[in-house]
């Protein structure tokens, strides 16, 4: 079904382009982004801006009044790859190609100045913890704005766009050329309007005609919970207005995740190293363990706790960050304990530590080796012989 786009400007059917286009600066004033941030807002935003892209150009207008939608799936002539015809619109097209059509032939029409802006790209650094609890952030951006002078409409107060005396308001011009089909009838954009069909005469001395100018604004970004590096967030119509004052593009906001000095971090689990003294593993003790959201936890180490032990404390991580913006749950905290043997020794330490090991009986202990973690220990000197023996 086609779309009404004379009611989506709210103007009648016989509305005169000077009433369009006054109706849809009318509409755009409220809804533009800059002014009404609300999402339902900017999608109005949108069906209004396209509703005058289409009743602003003649030829998709005639479309309009004869029933049909120029936007509609059908609309369009789709040359597939290597189509013979593929740079032609239509069958009148390449009729006045081959025949060598008059210059009232069947032309694409001019194209509109209102055109949607582009996306913008900005990177923001964070570190672990602002990650982990998200945060509001204040950003200054240089993009290009609706110019408040001309309301994107290119033109000083009180002056109006005239029509191209070169192409006459086509937007094209043509060209006749010799081939060996025979004369055959090219089209080209208007080089004196550009392919716009019409002249801004006396244009807006702010923005020179173009309907936009680039100022620096302050924006308020809020970044989730659990946010990682790479991750983007989305400010939707926060991007460059585009030319014509056509509908903003979006706004991307990149998080640069910065290093932390204690905790590394594996999806929304985070790893840290603790150093145990060698008396601490082998006796055992409870360690106090300060976490990345300024929290503490004990942690219990069992009488010997060997070299590269693991403890994990569950939820004690990262948010786990949804694709749909919500917290689900939180990962787990990683402990490796680091068994430190002391590479100095006074002579009092010495004399003990000989004492234990006499007591042990490790005065002159015999290498073990553990076979495939079957827990069988055998003399690493005995196998070593009993290769030989084979």
């Amino acid at each position: 079904m086609a779309r009404d786009y004379y009611a989506t400007l709210g103007v009648s059917r016989d509305a005169t382009p000077e009433q369009i286009k006054r109706a849809y600066r009318k509409l755009a004033r409220e809804l533009h982004p800059d002014v009404n941030p609300d999402e339902a807002a900017q999608e109005r935003f949108r069906e209004v801006t396209t509703a005058y892209e289409v009743l602003s150009d003649p030829k998709k207008r005639q479309v309009v009044d004869l029933g049909g939608d120029p936007l509609g799936n059908g609309g369009g002539a789709g040359g597939g790859m290597g189509d013979p015809f593929a740079g032609f619109g239509g069958l009148g097209d390449i009729m006045d190609a081959f025949f060598g059509g008059g210059a009232g032939g069947g032309g694409r029409g001019p194209r509109s100045r209102v055109q949607p802006g582009s996306d913008a790209l900005l990177r923001l650094e964070l570190t672990l913890e602002e990650c982990a609890s998200g945060v509001n952030r204040d950003i200054t951006v240089d993009t290009a704005v609706l110019c408040d002078s001309c309301d994107g409409g290119g033109s000083k107060a009180g002056s109006a766009p005239s029509t191209c005396d070169t192409c006459g308001g086509r937007g094209e011009v043509q060209s006749v050329q010799r081939s060996f089909l025979g004369q055959v009838m090219t089209s080209r954009p208007c080089p004196v309007c550009r392919g716009f069909g019409e002249v801004i005469t006396d244009p807006c001395q702010q923005c020179n005609g173009d309907g936009r100018v680039r100022a620096r604004r302050t924006i308020t970004v809020k970044i989730p919970a659990g946010v990682g590096d790479g991750m983007r967030v989305r400010l939707a119509g926060e991007g460059e207005v585009g030319p014509g004052g056509g509908p903003a593009g979006d706004l991307f906001v990149e998080v640069e995740e910065l290093p932390h000095e204690r905790f590394t971090r594996d999806g929304a689990d985070l790893h840290c190293t603790v150093e145990v003294p060698m008396t601490a593993a082998a006796l055992g003790t409870v360690l106090t363990l300060e976490t990345l959201d300024g929290g503490q936890e004990e942690l219990t180490v069992e009488p010997g706790t060997q070299p590269g032990t693991e403890h994990v404390l569950s939820g004690r991580g990262l948010p786990k960050l949804r694709s749909n913006g919500k917290v689900s749950g939180h990962g787990d905290l990683h402990v490796h304990l680091d068994v430190v043997v002391p590479t100095r020794l006074d002579d009092a330490q010495a004399d003990l530590l000989r004492q234990l090991a006499a007591l042990r009986g490790e005065e002159q202990p015999e290498p073990t080796v553990t076979a495939n973690g079957n827990g069988s220990r055998h003399g690493l000197f005995s196998r070593f012989r009993s290769f030989g023996h084979r």
